[in-house]
């Protein structure tokens, strides 16, 4: 099959968000650019980390010497996703960098590659390999991206006080209490 390539260099949007119950939910990032948009599916731990990276990225940037716009905005995006929740594939690898020349943060979803655990670098221009999505977003909206994962990992179980495990409604088996439910 034929590799797809989803290039967004100004989108109108860029989120995560979780569909379904604590402890089941499935997460996704969303990217959309006039009518096009793509829906990929993604794992609560690589939007927390790709989140933190986002931050991370910044600060660096900004103490590299670049002037970064200010956040004007308060909460970020807090819109449901699109209706269209077609996944286009499962995240495997997520890449970040700084264009300079853009003055913006590049993201990189590649696809899960359940042969490969270390998949070669591909030109765009190559018809085989990972299907990924790169976008490239401002500081504003990447520091509201992180908000909104913050938001919505939050969303999820209350973490055991104990063991710091997500409790289940049941409690669960807590290794700091030798196996006993929590």
């Amino acid at each position: 099959m034929t590799r797809r390539i989803h290039i967004f260099d100004r989108p109108d949007r860029f989120v995560t968000d979780a569909i379904g119950v604590p402890g089941q939910r499935t997460f996704y990032l969303q990217a959309r650019e006039g009518s096009r948009s793509v829906s990929l599916l993604v794992e609560k731990a690589q939007v927390a980390a790709l989140a933190q990276r986002l931050l991370d990225l910044l600060g660096a940037v900004s103490e590299r010497g670049v002037e970064l716009p200010p956040d004007g905005r308060t909460e970020g995006d807090v819109a449901p996703l699109d209706d269209s929740l077609r996944d286009s594939f499962r995240v495997g690898t997520i890449v970040l960098g700084w264009d300079d020349a853009r003055r913006r943060v590049m993201i990189e979803a590649r696809a899960e590659i359940e042969d490969d655990d270390d998949p070669d670098e591909v030109a765009d221009h190559d018809p085989e390999g990972y299907d990924l999505l790169r976008v490239f977003i401002d500081a504003p909206t990447a520091r509201g991206f992180a908000r909104r994962v913050a938001r919505v990992v939050a969303g999820g179980r209350p973490p055991c006080p104990m063991c710091g495990q997500p409790l289940d409604p049941q409690g669960h088996l807590c290794p700091r209490r030798n196996g006993h439910v929590h």
